[in-house]
């Protein structure tokens, strides 16, 4: 779970000197991470091949394997009904309408050789289900045949 809290601006904040530079350093990985989106929404409508700038931020950098990765992202995005907050709501929700139309293709890491194991014990277990479902093989009675796994 991750809070982003928001742009900061700076006209609404008053800050100043070491807090400047703190909500400087927000909007700049808020950016870069609004542009990771809009491309990977790209992506999932229009099947473009686009770099995603995950370097460019250490928080997009984080987020890497939810945006992109084998996992399911939600985001939450609180919006205000006061008429101030309007511009601040309305980014907001575009936003959150981004992200929504990310798709992520979830995707099982295994290796060669583990993938040749399930193979196997899935052909092995079809190959039981046969055996019990025929009752005789070859003459021979089911439960005079071993299997070892």
């Amino acid at each position: 779970m991750v809070d982003l809290a928001g742009s900061e601006r700076v006209g609404d904040t008053g800050a100043s000197g070491q807090r400047l530079i703190e909500g400087t350093n927000i909007n700049k990985s808020l950016s870069v991470l609004g542009k990771c989106i809009s491309i990977l929404a790209e992506k999932g409508t229009k099947k473009k091949d686009a770099v995603v700038p995950y370097r460019e931020s250490q928080l997009t950098r984080i987020l890497q394997n939810a945006l992109g990765g084998n996992s399911k992202t939600c985001m939450i995005a609180a919006v205000s009904p006061a008429s101030i907050c309007f511009e601040e709501s309305l980014s907001t929700l575009r936003y959150a309408d981004q992200v929504k139309q990310i798709k992520n293709m979830a995707i099982v890491n295994e290796s060669a050789q583990d993938k040749l194991i399930r193979e196997l014990k899935e052909e092995n277990e079809k190959l039981r289900q046969k055996l019990m479902q025929d009752g005789v093989v070859d003459g021979c009675s089911v439960f005079s045949i071993l299997i070892i796994e």
